[in-house]
């Protein structure tokens, strides 16, 4: 992220028959939709297919202080223009019930990569057999048990003429069981994005680069069914990729822009798209994204704001994206300062940068039967005292996209702060919460802890007792610039959380740590509400049987046969019996593809990937 305010415009490329501004870029056209609203499609100014990664030279890790440079970003603090804002004293949702579950260390936990910025931007994801960080400004490839598979290796070794400039996200689309990593460049400003040619993270990626006229600031992505989508800290708010083409490496994969209307400017600007990890929503659902409202900067009340973008790749100035829904919440304070010094550490007047003011990556959407669910987060000042604080929800729609709260909760429940957070909910609808920790009064240095909560939990709170996954050694000082990001992920099992985010050593140095953590491994046999199913698929011939073995209770259930673009392609009913369900799904007519065999209700799922040759 970069701190001067940013008002970046998108040049594009569209398609429409409508009148096009003029442009000089020759792979960029700006048309007008039918709402009136600015559309920009670029298509790629550089596409080609690496070597295998695997051949790339391995760089020496940064680890001095002195070798580090300051990550760039664009971010100026929203103003606090109301003085009557809410809440006024602590927050109204901080949780106060003590944790009831049991403890449980982490299955899997070791040193991430240091990386080479203030700060390291960690980002990371697990597929079948790797798991997979990138932080500023490299990139590697682990075992799930934290053996080095590969590297590190420089991020700008994907993108020929690229410079590390910072910002990776890395996502595992396991829909196309595939690798997305993406970073962001200056002079000339750029999006660069990487997507695997096989599920094999170590191979040859198809590499696409994307032009800016300005610098697309603190990007985040996600997974859906027609694109991968993009908000940056910008005036840009609303973008996507053509992940089709890119997944087959189509030299001509687009880039649709627009900006999402009424979102404050007056700062900075983190829009938060949503992130199919379960699931792909039906072919034709528009793309979710969620903006956080605090009514000390001038709305009504503290609130969250919804949009809907929905991508016409046929005719891209049909692209449109619009304000859905506001949603109020329960009161919440970002302010902790205009600055950026707001986490107060040991032994120093040195603070850190919260990242106040905006969700947290990631906004997960998981698809149930009957329903949808969203996860966002965000930090808040709990006792107007700039104790940090993480506010969480669990939003819900009914298949129809009118989202409301179904829970919310604060978490702090001492006197320690917690700040720069990642969640994520698994097929048993648990959720997980991962977050930095650290606290002046016990001398306590910033590292990493986690907590949970099981579905049939009493609802808005974390029930698991907090674990500490990484001790802080030191604190740090002379700069303020801290996290930028953490990243929760889902393993594809459907259970296991991953968790990857920046603590500092006993030198004060930042570094960053992966592990992972499984709550339905938490629960003692007596406790297992949720039983732990598994499910099994067989094709055989124009039949696909199923046997589901452990459901959590007897009676209906629905069984779907789901395509890669999200359509539900077959449905049926069945009936679990003694914990058992078996099925079987006619394949008759349909195409050699990857398909989701989904069998489940409101209450779980389990889900399994089927290849039909």
């Amino acid at each position: 992220m970069d701190r001067t305010l940013s008002t970046l415009t998108v040049l594009s490329f569209t398609l429409g028959l409508v009148a096009q501004e003029q442009t000089t870029d020759p792979l960029t056209t700006i048309a007008v939709n039918k709402e009136g609203q600015t559309v920009t499609t670029v298509l790629p100014s550089d596409f080609r297919l690496s070597t295998p990664m695997r051949d790339w030279p391995v760089i020496e890790e940064e680890t001095e202080i002195h070798e580090r440079r300051e990550v760039r970003n664009d971010m100026t603090r929203h103003a606090f223009v109301n003085p009557n804002a809410l809440p006024q004293g602590l927050d109204p949702v901080l949780q106060t019930a003590v944790a009831s579950r049991q403890h449980r260390a982490p299955i899997e936990n070791w040193g991430g990569q240091a990386g080479s910025g203030y700060p390291p931007d960690p980002s990371g994801a697990a597929g079948p057999n790797h798991y997979v960080q990138a932080v500023n400004t490299s990139y590697r490839v682990y075992s799930k048990t934290g053996s080095s598979m590969g590297g590190p290796y420089n991020l700008s070794s994907l993108w020929a003429g690229s410079n590390d400039d910072g910002d990776p996200i890395v996502l595992y689309d396991r829909h196309a069981d595939r690798w997305f990593i993406s970073q962001f460049q200056f002079s000339p400003n750029k999006i660069l994005i990487a997507v695997s040619q096989t599920p094999d993270p170590l191979g040859s990626y198809y590499t696409y680069s994307y032009n800016f006229s300005q610098f697309p600031d603190y990007p985040k992505y996600s997974v859906w069914w027609d694109g991968y989508y993009m908000t940056s800290n910008s005036n840009k708010t609303a973008v996507v990729f053509d992940r089709a083409k890119m997944l087959v490496g189509n030299s001509t994969a687009a880039m649709v822009a627009l900006s999402a209307p009424s979102v404050l400017n007056t700062g900075f600007t983190s829009v938060l798209p949503a992130d199919a990890d379960g699931d792909l929503p039906p072919n034709g659902t528009p793309c979710y994204f969620f903006n956080l409202e605090d009514d000390a900067w001038g709305s009504n009340p503290d609130r969250i704001k919804v949009y809907e973008m929905s991508t016409d790749w046929v005719t891209t100035s049909n692209t449109s994206v619009t304000t859905s829904q506001s949603i109020s919440t329960a009161p919440f304070d970002t302010n902790f300062g205009s600055g950026y010094n707001n986490i107060s550490q040991p032994g120093t007047t040195q603070k850190l940068d919260g990242i106040p003011g905006v969700f947290y990556f990631r906004a997960q959407h998981t698809r149930w039967v009957g329903y949808n669910s969203i996860l966002l987060c965000h930090l808040t000042d709990v006792n107007g005292a700039n104790r940090a604080g993480i506010r969480w929800y669990e939003l819900r729609d009914a298949n129809d996209g009118n989202w409301s709260i179904y829970q919310q909760g604060t978490y702090s429940p001492d006197a320690a702060s917690r700040f720069i957070a990642s969640m994520a909910m698994d097929v048993n609808g648990n959720i997980g919460l991962a977050y930095s920790h650290t606290d002046p009064a016990n001398n306590l240095y910033p590292g990493l802890r986690y907590t949970g909560r099981y579905a049939n939990d009493p609802l808005g709170e974390m029930t698991v007792p907090e674990e500490v996954a990484q001790t802080g050694g030191a604190s740090q000082n002379g700069i303020n610039r801290y996290g930028d990001y953490a990243h929760m992920s889902l393993d594809p099992n459907g259970t296991t959380f991953w968790f990857t985010g920046e603590y500092l050593n006993t030198s004060g140095s930042p570094r960053t740590r992966i592990f992972s953590f499984d709550l339905q491994a938490m629960l003692s046999v007596s406790d297992q509400v949720n039983g732990g199913p598994s499910l099994s698929a067989l094709v055989n011939g124009q039949e696909l049987q199923l046997s589901l073995s452990g459901a959590p209770v007897d009676g209906p259930l629905t069984v779907d046969l789901i395509g890669l673009d999200g359509r539900v392609l077959r449905t049926q009913q069945a009936r679990a019996v003694g914990g058992v369900c078996t099925a079987k799904v006619d394949l008759t007519g349909l195409a050699p593809a990857v398909y989701f065999a989904r069998v489940g209700d409101a209450g779980f799922q389990r889900v399994q990937r089927i290849a039909l040759p």
